[in-house]
C-alpha cells in the first residue's frame, strides 16, 4: 500500500491516505515517525476490518496497465 500526506501548517498535522485502492484509508500524525507508525497501523486495521467481515481486503493497484493485442 502507497500513501500520500500533507502538512497542515495551521495545526500542526501531517494528514495522510492510501491512494492505491479505492478503500478509504487514513492516517495522522505530528512527527515522521508517528506518521509512519499511523500508516502501518491503519493498514493493519484495515485488513482485519476485512477479516472480520469475512471480505477479501483490496489488493493494492500496481499502477501498471496489461494490454493484450491480436498479432495481426
Amino acid at each position: 500500500y502507497l500513501g500520500k500526506n500533507e502538512f497542515d501548517d495551521e495545526t500542526g498535522i501531517l494528514a495522510g491516505e492510501v491512494v492505491n485502492t479505492r478503500a478509504v484509508i487514513t492516517f495522522q500524525g505530528t512527527t515522521v515517525p508517528e506518521l509512519r507508525e499511523a500508516f502501518k497501523e491503519s493498514v493493519e486495521d484495515y485488513l482485519e476490518f476485512c477479516a472480520e467481515l469475512g471480505e477479501e481486503p483490496e489488493k493494492p493497484y500496481s499502477g501498471e496497465w496489461v494490454l493484450s493485442l491480436n498479432p495481426e
